[in-house]
This record gives structure tokens, C-alpha cells and sequence, in this order.
């Protein structure tokens, strides 16, 4: 347990949260959305400070990153809490557990930068829940491994508040920012928040230079509209043209069961928008054996990266640029 990082006092008796944009008003004795966040005696703590559900050894493409240190490993971890209430969300069993009713396992941020060195892996990633829930712990963790030599990724709804991310910014590498939909009627219904605040999350990591990829799951008669894929795709193209966009499969989960799988058409259309619309680097995922897993020369088309699910199957690129053409790509090797 650690007091939290960004917080205001309101009203008597009252904290205010601001960690995420939700801005929790906390009273005595009371929890935020997240569950993890605490009014004690006038303070505010993290109760899951340290407290791990999830370590393991992943491939960076399963996050996923795919134009950052392509074919690495990273040290994945997670907490458990969620400040969204996504009814297809495929971790519901830690980002509705609550401290106390979840196995844990206590670590420090040094074990992480040590776990990290004896698995011989390049980096550490946030992920499996969402990593703002445990912002002060990664904020400790990343400042310890990026001093190390390790990259550091976040796996993120995007919902943290400018003043966090920006605070860390500084240790953190590269995100993958989910953007669940480009509705906010969407946001609301399916996951109890706003749309607004994540894209200014992404604006935001651009301006501080984090390695951003977007992730946009595709859920049948929910999301799929072509008209909204072309505006999220729009939005995009003015954001950077060259941000990676990963286009992914929705299985039936959680509280959507009676939703069928997105179609693989569906996503080879939206991929057709998103070329159309001028974005760089386009992927499909949650289906396997797809072309479209590939990354592709943006300038002349030449085949840069092949992929086989989660391997690197074929890496062409030379200092940074495509080697049939010349071109600069948005890769980190």
C-alpha cells in the first residue's frame, strides 16, 4: 500500500482521485470505480501497490506492438481493477477482482528490473489489466528499468488523466491504446466511460514522443459501421499517418455471448477504409494466417516484416529505412 500519487482534497471528508479521468470523488473509508483506491484517515492510497496477478515472459506482437523492437520478448505484468466496466472485457477475472478475493503475488519495483535480467528479456510491459489501476507501482518499476536498460510499454484503455501521463512519460517507452469505439454512445453503454479523453491520451503521446499503436476491435453491429471505422480512421490520419492501427477479431465473452465473432470480411474492410484513408501501417488481428499480419513498405509496398502469428518469420530493413526504396519507416529495432 502506497499513498497515491495525484489527488485532491474537495469537500470536507472528501479525496478526489486524479489519476484517471474519472476523477473519483472518495469518501472516508471508500473506494474509487478501480476498487484499488482508498480514503483512510484523510489520505489516499493504492491497496494493490505491489501486488501482482499476472507474470509472464510474452512476445512484444502480443500486446500488441508491432513497429516497436519487433520479434523482442518483455516481462508482461499486471494488477488486478479496472476503472472501465467493458461487458466483452476477455480479463474480466482480475479487472473485477478486488483485493483480498484474488490470489497476488508481492513484488518491488527492483524484483522487476531483477525478473526482467534473469529471463534475458528487452523489456517490460504493462498489460493484462489496465496499468494505470497500479500507476504508481509502474511509475516506481519503469523509472528502475528503463535506468537498467530495459524499454517499457503500457497496454492501456487511455484513460489516465494528462497530469499522470505526462509524469511519466519520461519511463515509458511505447503504448498500445485501446480505442474501443468512435462513438460515445459506445463508451457509455458498453464501457461506463468517455470516448474524449482517450484520443486526447493518444495527442498526448505523441506530443511527449511514447511509441503509440492503436488497437480498434471490431464488434458486430456494435462498432463495425463502416461510416465510424472512416472517421476513427480519419481521426488517425490527422493524428500521424504513420501511428500502426491493429484491427481485431471480437469472440463472443464475459457479457457479450450472444454477439457473433467479427466476420474476417469485416476486418478485411476495414482495413480497405483505413488504406484508403492513408494510414501507413495496418494489421488484423485475433485471426491467424492473414497477409495483413505483415508490415508492408507504406512508400513502394515491399514486403518489410513477415510474421507467422506472435514469430517474426522475415525482417528487412536496413538503418531504418526499407531497403528496396529508401524510405524512413516508423519501426524501433
Amino acid at each position: 500500500m502506497r499513498e497515491v500519487s495525484f489527488y485532491s482534497h474537495e469537500e470536507e471528508g472528501i479525496l478526489r482521485c486524479n489519476i484517471c479521468n474519472h476523477r473519483c470523488k472518495i469518501r472516508e473509508g471508500k473506494r474509487g470505480i478501480c476498487g484499488a483506491r482508498e480514503n483512510r484517515d484523510g489520505k489516499l492510497y493504492a491497496l494493490n501497490y505491489g501486488l501482482a496477478s499476472s507474470i509472464n515472459v510474452d512476445p512484444i506482437e502480443k500486446k500488441p506492438l508491432y513497429n516497436f523492437h519487433p520479434g523482442s520478448k518483455v516481462l508482461s505484468l499486471g494488477t488486478i481493477g479496472c476503472n472501465f466496466r467493458c461487458l466483452h472485457c476477455q480479463n474480466y477475472s482480475i479487472s473485477t477482482a478486488s483485493i483480498g478475493d484474488y490470489p497476488l503475488e508481492e513484488i518491488t519495483p527492483e524484483d522487476v528490473s531483477t525478473l526482467a535480467k534473469e529471463y534475458g528479456v528487452g523489456g517490460v510491459s504493462w498489460t493484462y489489466n489496465e496499468p494505470t489501476i497500479w500507476y504508481e507501482f509502474t511509475y516506481d518499476a519503469s523509472k528502475i528499468a528503463k535506468r537498467d536498460g530495459f524499454t517499457t510499454s503500457y497496454v492501456t484503455n487511455g484513460y489516465m488523466t494528462e497530469e499522470a501521463l505526462k509524469d511519466i512519460s519520461p519511463y515509458l517507452d511505447a503504448a498500445n491504446v485501446d480505442v474501443k469505439a468512435f462513438k460515445e454512445e459506445f463508451y457509455k453503454k458498453i464501457c461506463k466511460a468517455s470516448l474524449e479523453p482517450v484520443l486526447r491520451t493518444c495527442e498526448i503521446m505523441k506530443e511527449e514522443d511514447i511509441h503509440l499503436e492503436i488497437t480498434y476491435l471490431v464488434i458486430p453491429t456494435y462498432n463495425d459501421d463502416e461510416n465510424e471505422i472512416r472517421e476513427f480512421c480519419r481521426w488517425v490520419v490527422d493524428l500521424d499517418p504513420s501511428t500502426p492501427v491493429h484491427f481485431t477479431r471480437f469472440y463472443p465473452y464475459y457479457e457479450m455471448l450472444d454477439v457473433p465473432a467479427t466476420p474476417v470480411e469485416t476486418l478485411k474492410d476495414a482495413y480497405k477504409i483505413g488504406k484508403e484513408e492513408g494510414i501507413e501501417y495496418l494489421y488484423l488481428g485475433n485471426v491467424s494466417g492473414l497477409d495483413e499480419e505483415n508490415t508492408y513498405c507504406p512508400n513502394c509496398g515491399e514486403l518489410l516484416i513477415g510474421r507467422s502469428g506472435f514469430s517474426i518469420i522475415r525482417c528487412d530493413l536496413k538503418d531504418g529505412r526499407c531497403p528496396s526504396c529508401g524510405f524512413k519507416v516508423n519501426i524501433i529495432i
